[in-house]
């Protein structure tokens, strides 16, 4: 399986008074234009996949919106995605979608850094993986399991937009 993880674009600062609920937060108009660029450079890379699944987040869902808009699936709402869920829970997500050939993940941070470490090593914290907001990793799984998988890129968002052109 290849495995998309995709951090949401730039979003506002936390802000209670705004955001009571940190569910809320939504992307700044900057970082909606410039991840809209970037999931076009995306698509151009990959034209699709299987399925989009994403944190219910307003910012990650936003995110997978974006994908959507540039020629991948709509998104599918995802709890293992959401802030503060384990590593070992996403990977009980995606046993629903193993004989998928491609999957995207949207999501927040740690989550995805923890992630990419675990299917690397088996350990969230062994590998450490800089995961920028709308970075996007490409990890070949060979089967469901910690430490099965391999990192074939991880791209920053100016580099997707650079190939968008």
């Amino acid at each position: 399986m290849d495995l998309y993880l995709v951090r949401h674009a730039a979003a506002f600062d936390p802000d209670p008074t705004q955001w009571p609920s940190d569910r809320e937060r939504p992307l700044t108009p900057e970082g909606e234009k410039r991840f809209r660029r970037a999931a076009r450079g995306l698509a151009s890379l990959v034209a699709s996949v299987d399925v989009v699944l994403s944190s219910s987040y307003r910012r990650a869902w936003r995110t997978a919106e974006l994908l959507s808009a540039a020629g991948w699936p709509a998104p599918v709402q995802c709890e293992a995605l959401e802030g503060g869920r384990s590593s070992t829970e996403v990977l009980q997500a995606l046993q629903a979608h193993s004989a998928s050939s491609s999957v995207a993940l949207v999501g927040h941070e740690p989550t995805m850094h923890e992630l990419v470490s675990y299917l690397l090593t088996a350990d969230t914290q062994h590998a450490q993986v800089e995961f920028g907001k709308g970075a996007v990793a490409r990890l070949a799984l060979d089967g469901l399991r910690p430490g099965s998988a391999r990192l074939r890129w991880l791209l920053a968002p100016k580099v997707l937009r650079a190939i968008a052109g």
